[in-house]
């Protein structure tokens, strides 16, 4: 496989998210989410993490920023998508989960 530098914004569809996440204070990954015009479907959940990152005001307190998730959708392409806690722009704001990477198979 080949990993592509995506980089884009994704639409969740809505009532697909998994609430089971949600209860435990983290982003529902989406069940299915929509990218350049196609649909997708999480089939699986290969990986998890979070980053963090320091106050931005200068204080010495550490922030949660991002939720990462590495899945396999149901056509089989891998994908590394993110939510992040809070929007880069107040023009932006809808825009919290984002496609990172996509490995195609060569």
């Amino acid at each position: 496989m080949s990993e592509e530098f995506v980089s884009e914004p994704i639409e969740p569809v809505a009532g697909t998210f998994d609430t089971a996440g949600m209860t435990r204070g983290e982003p529902g990954l989406p069940g299915r989410f929509v990218w350049r015009q196609q649909e997708y479907a999480v089939a699986e959940v290969l990986r998890t993490w979070k980053e963090s990152g320091p106050c931005k005001s200068g204080g010495p307190e550490q922030y949660l920023r991002k939720h990462w998730f590495k899945i396999r959708t149901d056509n089989g392409l891998e994908m590394t998508m993110y939510f992040e806690r809070q929007a880069r722009t107040k023009r932006q704001a809808k825009n919290r989960w984002w496609l990172y990477t996509i490995n195609k198979p060569q």
